[in-house]
């Protein structure tokens, strides 16, 4: 019996502009995000496919191909194994655009009711739903600056990036809408990973990455590729792990969109500088931090960026990661200097930045031997954030422990112990 061509994938790749190597290609990187093994695919696997020798590929290469196309295979004119394929129109005795017209429209009609059940044709996904989402994207990050790596806003950003997904498969839509939504479920999915990194979760934090690094590939965002690979770098960061730190910033470095734009190359040096410190990189620390410096001064306050890089990335944040550069390298008084720089010029939605900053402080006055300035600076830490953030309260217990060592049954310590009990009072 003769093959029947997949006219319905066929009719996909033309409408979102994909040749058949360029498909294989972009299923390959699915199948590496879904199962960490490289796919095997070349543009003969897909011409197979759409002159129907292969009418059911594989289950891996099945869900890669549904997530770069956000169709159930069904709805893109496969058919499972066992179900009977459509007689040849060689066979048939009706004419063969009478033929075509009749598989189409049935494999369209079940596309329609896998993406909307219950009614009678597809919904057109526009920019106005992708427009929706970004505002609640908004919203997220204006959470995370009060409030900081708190699992509901970690739930909250995953949920929506799922959100995003469930759109793919909701109805039709063009390609520029289709990269559009895989871009704004990564951006979603790098809050949750975020919220989570804040909050030290750093195993579900790795989950999220790799779910938002596959959803970035398929959007061809470099922006929202950036912002991935430079929260991996931090995190790594945090882990201990500068190595690691480094190469993942690396990524985000050398993409293209550095060289066009200095702020978001400003922000990977600085970032890189942070973690040459955990290093104890001095020199390389140094020199970062006045790369990273001078391309900030270059960049053009008025060019189009994302909500999520003007939301935090200014002077303050550079003088923040600098602060924590400087006191994992032992020079307080750069550190102190830096933190001072920074508090100054935070803008008030920073609550998050703000707790963390003044902590830092503490940190560098106590190391400078300024016990009552340093206990004094630690008190202005909001309880909320003492006893909620995660990363704050660990630095507030270190600092309360270093404090004890420095002046052991001294009144500072007893005001530190009996300001601690409140927050914990409060809490």
């Amino acid at each position: 019996m003769d093959a029947i061509r997949n006219t319905v994938l066929e009719a996909w790749m033309t409408e979102h502009g994909y040749s058949s190597n360029s498909l294989a290609d972009a299923v390959n990187r699915a199948v590496e995000q879904l199962t960490g093994h490289v796919g095997g695919l070349d543009g003969s696997s897909v011409r197979a496919w759409k002159a129907g020798r292969v009418t059911w590929p594989k289950s891996a290469t099945r869900t890669a191909l549904e997530v770069v196309t956000g169709l159930p295979a069904v709805a893109l004119g496969f058919v499972p194994r066992g179900r009977p394929s459509p007689t040849p129109a060689s066979s048939q005795q009706e004419e063969p655009d009478m033929k075509r017209r009749t598989l189409v429209g049935g494999i369209a009609a079940a596309a329609a009711a896998a993406a909307t059940p219950g009614t009678a044709s597809p919904r057109r996904i526009g920019m106005s739903d992708v427009n929706r989402l970004n505002k609640r994207f908004a919203e997220i990050i204006a959470s995370d600056h009060r409030h900081g790596g708190q699992p509901g806003i970690e739930e909250r950003a995953a949920a929506l990036a799922d959100e995003a997904l469930n759109l793919q498969n909701a109805g039709s839509a063009t390609q520029r809408v289709r990269s559009s939504l895989y871009a704004s479920g990564a951006a979603f999915r790098s809050s949750a990973m975020w919220a989570a990194i804040d909050g030290r979760r750093y195993d579900v934090a790795k989950v999220h990455m790799r779910e938002a690094q596959a959803l970035a590939e398929m959007s061809g965002d470099q922006a929202i590729k950036f912002r991935i690979w430079s929260h991996a770098g931090t995190m790594y960061r945090h882990m201990g792990r500068p190595a690691d730190a480094c190469a993942a910033n690396d990524v985000a470095r050398n993409l293209h969109l550095t060289r066009r734009d200095p702020l978001f190359a400003s922000l990977g040096l600085a970032r890189q500088g942070a973690i040459h410190g955990t290093a104890q990189n001095r020199t390389d620390t140094r020199r970062a931090f006045e790369q990273a410096q001078d391309a900030m001064l270059r960049a053009d306050p008025a060019d189009h960026r994302p909500v999520w890089l003007l939301a935090f990335y200014d002077q303050a944040e550079l003088d923040s990661l600098a602060l924590s550069a400087y006191l994992a390298l032992g020079d307080h008084p750069t550190a102190e200097y830096h933190a001072h720089r920074c508090l100054a010029s935070l803008r008030p939605h920073m609550v998050r930045s703000r707790a963390i900053t003044t902590t830092r402080l503490a940190h560098a006055l106590l190391a400078q031997g300024a016990a009552e300035a340093a206990t004094a600076t630690a008190m202005k830490v909001p309880a909320d954030a003492a006893t909620r953030h995660a990363r704050v309260s660990r630095m507030l217990q270190e600092f309360g422990a270093a404090l004890r060592a420095t002046a052991p049954r001294s009144a500072t310590v007893q005001t530190w112990t009996e300001h601690t009990t409140t927050w914990r009072t409060a809490a």
